[in-house]
């Protein structure tokens, strides 16, 4: 992803604000970010000194393309600095994820599982120009993947390059934390790995980290909704297939190619069921 990024950024935008030290209390924070309360409208999202400083710009044109696109997510402000760390403002939501509500109200989960469906199907119903194709993010993954065989990797590379490249807005980590749940209805965040391509490519995906993601999650989600999270799975599926039949059987040949470019998230846990979904896929 990283290559993917440097590509299609241009030279950094002029930051707005420059701060020497941020009194501002931390309320959330991930991998690379961490997310501070920053006025009663606004919260700022400050990444790692170790990102790249382009990350911010990249991230900033992506959220505004979505927004204009008419997608429920969050509106983004100006660039900033803090103490030689770059972030963005977005507009602060009240409101909890979809995945900390279905921990506190299991009998919630089915209702969710349906929303999840409605929503991503709405997403995909939008098109816009500005952010990278899907099919190059995957192109991009598998060909940096340690953990392929140049098999594997050759067999995946010669079906992406023959799957339909697809005009539709996909979210590319779409999944229940992703999904805030506002007064104004869900709204999705996280648009980093933003792109145009095939709904089914997206889909793929989300079926992916719902079916072995979870696994991987630990202490993040209760015994309780682990034993559930396949009928949840399943619903979500069934929701969409619903709403767009899948008459080409496009899912199943996208699976193998997403589940081939998440290897090079290297998130252990989840490794050999992915080398096993991606030689699954190839061995017909």
């Amino acid at each position: 992803m990283k290559g993917i990024l440097r590509a299609n950024s241009s030279a950094p935008r002029k930051t707005g604000k420059t701060l020497k030290k941020l009194s501002s209390p931390l309320i959330a924070e991930g991998r690379t970010a961490e997310i501070y309360a920053w006025s009663d409208r606004q919260i700022l999202k400050l990444y790692r000194d170790w990102c790249p400083p382009d990350w911010v710009d990249y991230e900033a044109r992506t959220a505004r393309a979505v927004y204009e696109a008419g997608i429920p997510s969050p509106e983004a402000g100006e660039i900033v600095e803090v103490d030689g760390r770059r972030g963005l403002l977005y507009e602060r939501l009240e409101g909890i994820s979809m995945l900390r509500d279905m921990n506190a109200r299991p009998w919630m989960l089915w209702k969710h599982a349906r929303s999840l469906a409605e929503l991503h199907f709405k997403i995909h119903r939008q098109s816009t120009t500005g952010l990278p194709s899907y099919k190059d993010r995957l192109d991009y993954d598998i060909r940096n993947s340690v953990h392929l065989s140049e098999e594997l990797e050759n067999k995946a590379l010669a079906r992406l390059s023959v799957l339909p490249e697809g005009t539709n807005i996909c979210h590319g980590d779409y999944h229940p934390d992703n999904v805030l749940l506002t007064k104004r209805g869900p709204v999705v965040i996280d648009w980093m790995t933003a792109s145009t391509g095939s709904p089914w490519a997206d889909v793929a995906r989300t079926s992916l980290i719902l079916s072995i993601g979870a696994k991987a999650a630990g202490n993040q989600v209760r015994p309780i909704l682990r034993t559930a999270i396949k009928l949840y799975y399943q619903t979500y599926l069934n929701c969409y297939h619903t709403l767009r039949p899948d008459t080409k059987n496009e899912m199943k040949r996208w699976m193998p190619l997403i589940a081939a470019g998440r290897l090079n998230e290297n998130i252990i846990p989840e490794r050999e069921a992915l080398i096993r979904i991606v030689k699954e896929g190839f061995a017909e």
